[in-house]
């Protein structure tokens, strides 16, 4: 299959996947009563009502209003624009952090088995370590950093929890890919005196390839992801991450605004690994065997 026939699949794929979502989304206003449904004490299902759960034409013809009342206010859209643009970059700042540092981690993993027992354990078990817990941690040791006229910023700190995310998932999918290689290509470069520089090079990269772009386009989406949670945890102004809980608290006079946001958040996550994709097209002759 081509690249642009796969491209055109997935795009295909990614529409009926957002029709499905819209009709569930009013089936379930259609279906579940406005209080929920409710088990004994607990809350199975949550509320319907249009305040909890607008419409979704309603969320989409919020997106073109005014934002506020004021005279002269951007709409919703310009907006949502503006701010995405800045959690993408921090995203992206972190998202190279990530990749640098899972990589490197994967080869280090790949050269030595030593090294691989003793790293990967912590690799898995950082992750369950939650962000909101780590975030004031990142904040605190950035605001000790003093290098010249350097002064740490608070998004350099959602950048490096966003990294955060990201290391994981290039680390283990490289380290997988690097280890692809069967035992009898990597014996044909021994048998031709081959360092292992070259065979690094020359076989475990290319044969690493279609293993690690998924990890790189799931890297970009969880690096938006950590972006905007410690946008949220950190204080830090100017990202979706802010929007988000700003636009909460006006949930219950305009309750089709906080999702206009939370949809901003959702699509700037698939922009991300959009983005991603674009940039793995070069590499096409490698991914004859890409894992899904």
């Amino acid at each position: 299959m081509t690249t642009g026939r796969r491209v055109a699949r997935s795009a295909l794929w990614g529409a009926a996947a957002l029709v499905l979502l819209v009709v569930l989304w009013e089936v379930v206003k259609v279906v579940v009563p406005d209080t929920g449904w409710h088990v004994g004490e607990a809350s199975v299902l949550p509320r319907t009502d249009d305040v909890a759960m607008p419409h979704v034409w309603e969320i989409v013809a919020r997106i073109g209003e005014p934002e506020t009342s004021a005279t002269g206010a951007p709409t919703v859209l310009v907006a949502m624009l503006q701010v995405c643009w800045f959690t993408l970059r921090v995203a992206a700042a972190g998202w190279v952090l990530g990749v640098v540092g899972g990589a490197l981690a994967a080869v280090v993993m790949q050269r030595s088995r030593v090294a691989e027992s003793a790293l990967l354990p912590w690799v898995v078990l950082s992750q369950t370590v939650p962000l909101v817990a780590l975030a004031p941690l990142v904040v605190g040791w950035g605001g000790r950093i003093h290098l010249g006229a350097l002064e740490w910023q608070k998004w350099m700190s959602v950048a490096l929890i966003a990294s955060y995310l990201a290391f994981f998932p290039v680390a283990v999918g490289m380290l997988r890919g690097l280890q692809s290689p069967t035992a009898a290509q990597v014996e044909l470069f021994r048998a031709q005196a081959a360092s292992w520089g070259r065979t690094l090079v020359s076989l475990r990269l290319p044969a690493s390839v279609p293993y690690l772009l998924p990890a790189l386009r799931l890297a970009a989406a969880t690096a938006v992801v950590g972006a905007i949670v410690a946008e949220v945890s950190t204080g830090t102004k100017g990202g979706i991450g802010r929007l988000v809980i700003a636009y909460a608290q006006a949930a219950s006079g305009d309750p089709a605004k906080p999702w206009a946001a939370i949809l901003a958040a959702a699509v700037l996550g698939l922009v991300a690994a959009g983005l991603v994709t674009l940039l793995g097209l070069g590499l096409g002759r490698y991914r004859h065997a890409e894992v899904s």
